[in-house]
């Protein structure tokens, strides 16, 4: 492989892995808002994203008349799935979550995180089964004509170097900043955003001050839930999922939430973002198949040098 070659194949994996990461980030953002806010483990919340991802493969089946409306049913689905999931979150939340949150818990010995975990993982196992009882295991995906179509950018070295980008994963990139720059507004500027803030960092401080943290909580589970279900549906578009695709993602949602900072909403995308680039800039040096090891090999790394995560604080949250 001569030097252009090796130039373009870095700036291919370099931008790939920037779009990729920033899907990931966005995931990443949902579950970071719950363990943020709320400090719940949940194990459910990427078998939550694939509900999602089959509500928006049945919606966009139903109502688009050929391929090429697709895409544009897809961004409705986005819309449709961010609202309905949000409200189902929240009863989620009312019914099951704050049985083993909140002030409920607080004074058990390791503050709820042991129901926590039964419960979540329980939840995880019934969507998953549910949903091999209804969809079957055979993948599924949302095809769209921009999932096969790339922008094409060069030569940007002499008549060598091109880069493609590939036009579906790249309006999923741009979706994910922005519903990430929305988010962290919500969280910074508005009176809503700073009582979950203040439910987060001192929830019985908070109840003095006249804020109703179990409201706060309600509020993070379904905003947390909604937003990794928008990741999951733009994910959709350019990969197959299956009633078992939540597991391989829950896995990058924890690594990029301890990754960006233990309780740091906004760490949580750079963690995700930074995920993304080392899996697909890995292939640089490494098969493909050895991915999963080079990410958690770059984790340990990081973690042993700064245990706080790269965004994490010691007592601040969110």
């Amino acid at each position: 492989m001569n030097f252009a070659s090796t130039v373009e194949t870095f700036l291919q994996l370099l931008s790939s892995g920037l779009i990729i990461g920033a899907n990931y980030g966005l995931m990443c953002l949902g579950l970071g808002l719950i363990f943020g806010v709320m400090r719940v483990i949940n194990f459910a919340q990427g078998d939550l994203m694939v509900l999602g991802m089959y509500f928006a493969f049945i919606f966009v089946g139903w109502v688009a008349s050929d391929q090429t409306t697709t895409f544009l049913w897809t961004m409705v689905a986005v819309g449709l799935a961010g609202g309905l999931f949000y409200v189902f979150g929240n009863v989620l939340h009312r019914v099951l979550i704050s049985r083993v949150t909140g002030m409920r818990v607080a004074a058990l010995e390791d503050a709820g995180h042991s129901p926590q975990l039964i419960l979540t993982l329980g939840l995880s196992l019934v969507i998953q089964n549910a949903a091999l009882m209804l969809f079957g295991s055979t993948p599924s995906s949302i095809p769209t004509p921009l999932s096969s179509k790339a922008w094409k950018f060069g030569p940007l070295w002499g008549d060598q170097v091109y880069l493609f980008i590939n036009q579906a994963r790249t309006w999923s990139a741009i979706l994910a900043v922005v519903a990430a720059a929305i988010l962290a507004n919500f969280l910074r500027h508005t009176s809503l955003g700073r009582q979950m803030r203040a439910a987060a960092n001192n929830p019985v401080a908070s109840t003095y001050v006249g804020v109703d943290v179990n409201r706060s909580h309600r509020i993070a589970f379904g905003l947390g839930v909604a937003i990794t279900t928008i990741a999951g549906v733009m994910m959709a578009t350019y990969q197959p999922f299956q009633p078992y695709t939540g597991q391989d993602f829950i896995v990058i949602m924890y690594a990029g939430v301890v990754l960006g900072g233990m309780g740091s909403v906004g760490g949580t995308f750079w963690g995700g973002l930074i995920i993304g680039l080392v899996q697909q800039l890995s292939t640089l040096v490494m098969p493909m198949q050895l991915q999963s090891t080079v990410i958690f090999a770059v984790f340990l790394a990081i973690l042993l040098f700064m245990p706080q995560g790269l965004f994490g604080r010691n007592v601040e949250r969110v």
